[in-house]
């Protein structure tokens, strides 16, 4: 049986091909990631990985829309978002696959 910290992970990965990790694959990633209000993430995408989150509490907006808790948004390859949180004690649990290495790209797909 294997132990771990959430808190030990980068960023709230814990699955996928990097350090440290549960498990080291590159089928797929999985994060639990909290956040305070006001934080965020600029514009991006994806070319091969599909990213699915869930909004587990708080709120969020991603390309201008309102998330909230049991919220799940599905973004595909050559889709961006941008993500902000809008209240403190926001956690989502995120799930990328095919876990694929340096496929974030900032800006639009076109931008």
């Amino acid at each position: 049986m294997k132990t771990a910290k959430l808190k030990d992970m980068v960023k709230g990965w814990f699955v996928g091909n990097f350090e440290p990790t549960l498990l080291k694959t590159n089928d797929v990633e999985v994060a639990v990631k909290s956040y305070k209000k006001g934080d965020y993430e600029d514009r991006h995408y994806h070319k091969i990985a599909t990213e699915i989150t869930v909004i587990v509490s708080g709120r969020v907006k991603m390309n201008g829309v309102e998330y909230t808790k049991g919220d799940i948004v599905v973004i595909e390859p050559m889709e961006s978002t941008d993500f902000e949180a809008l209240e403190d004690n926001t956690q989502n649990v995120v799930v990328k696959y095919p876990g694929a290495n340096n496929d974030k790209y900032l800006g639009a797909v076109n931008g």
